[in-house]
Parts: structure tokens; sequence; C-alpha cells
């Protein structure tokens, strides 16, 4: 008879697997229309990707962040969560270029939000980790599926209005969930600054987006 007991997880989870299973229910897959930037195809409308994180869900649906670049100028908006449910979404909210935030609803319900943490006090060396969709038309070419990519890093410097990290932030990956890898909390929201040089990522500071947030809440229906 063959011994099955090698196959089973071990009693102490790696603390990294326990975060991305902790986190993955929340990180959000955006499909959407964008403007062509190429002048030979003037007025067509390409196919883009971003990530994102549920903030707050019930039956009325899920809110989400993301960031702002992620969605300009975008239509017919899909948000996917979990890798499973997806229907329509739409931007409720969209910050300055500065601060890079933007707040997306969907009526997907009874999502698992995410811990909102803070980056107050965070120093370089911190570990985190982060979790997204890497260049989504490229894996699909390759046959190889959507899926949630999950990268683990440490904080490589505290800037001005911004998380410098050791952790590549991908095209598609962008709006996805920077989070303190002790506490599983969310610190920033990924994004990538130097398209030239993409192993060195960045995180808007999650304070920025608590902010922004707290601007902009959710109207509750008459009766509620």
């Amino acid at each position: 008879m063959l011994a099955l007991a090698a196959c089973a997880k071990p009693a102490d989870t790696d603390p990294y697997v326990a975060l991305y299973e902790r986190l993955h229910p929340s990180v959000v897959f955006f499909t959407m229309k964008i403007p062509s930037d190429d002048r030979k195809h003037k007025g067509e409308w390409d196919d883009a990707y971003g990530s994102g994180f549920v903030v707050a869900s019930g039956a009325w649906g899920s809110r989400i962040l993301t960031d702002a670049h992620v969605i300009d100028g975008a239509r017919n908006l899909v948000a996917t969560i979990g890798d499973g449910r997806h229907a329509a979404a739409h931007v409720v909210a969209r910050s300055n270029d500065d601060d890079d935030v933007a707040i997306v609803d969907t009526s997907i319900p009874n999502a698992k939000p995410v811990d909102l943490g803070s980056d107050a006090g965070l120093e370089p060396g911190e570990p985190i980790a982060l979790l997204g969709y890497p260049i989504p038309d490229a894996f699909e070419d390759e046959q190889l599926g959507d899926a949630a990519s999950f990268y683990a890093g440490r904080v490589a410097s505290i800037r001005k209005g911004a998380i410098e990290i050791l952790a590549p932030v991908i095209p598609g990956q962008s709006g996805g969930p920077v989070v303190d890898a002790r506490s599983g909390a969310v610190i920033g929201l990924a994004e990538s600054r130097f398209d030239e040089e993409r192993s060195i990522g960045f995180a808007t500071p999650i304070d920025i987006a608590r902010t922004f947030l707290a601007q902009h809440p959710r109207a509750e229906p008459p009766g509620s």
C-alpha cells in the first residue's frame, strides 16, 4: 500500500503560504478597454488589465481599492474577485495623479475584505509581500491562464509619498495589495514607476488611500 502521509501539508504551514491563502480571496483582477495609444489605431480600444483588493463587502456588493492610473479612461470594466466570481464594475472616485488612488464598486456580494494597516513607522528592511496579476495577456498567450502571482520582498526605502520595495511590480500588478508580511495588513497599493526598470517596485502608502476612502463613504440606500 502506498504511503500518502508524505503528500499531506505539514501541521505548521509556512507563514508566506498562510499569507497567500489569507489574501487570495480578496485580490481583484480587472479587465477593461482603454483608448489605443497607437497612432495607427486612433479611435480604437485596446484590452487592458490591472489589480485591486476588496476593502468592504456585504449583501450590497463590494468596494475595491486600486491605483487611479489602472482605470484611467476605462470602459467595460469587469472585476473578478479571488479568481472566482466576476461582474461589471464602476469607478466611484478617482484621486489626483499625485495620490494615484481610485475606488471601484461591483455588485459581487459578501467577498472577503483585507485588513487595512498603516504605513506609519515603517522601516527599510521590514518584510513585505504583494499579490497581483502580472502581464495577464502574456500569460494567456502562453496558455498559462489568469492567476494571481505572489511575491515576497522587503521595504527598500521610505520616500516622499511612496514606499520603495524590494519586489518587482510588473504591468498588471499595479493596484494590488502590498502587505506587512508579519501582520498580513495592507500597507500600500502596488505601482510601477519606472518602465525601463521593472525590478524596482513601489507602493502608494495605505494611509493616503485610507484618507481618500474616508472622503468617499458608501451611500446607504433609503431605509437601510
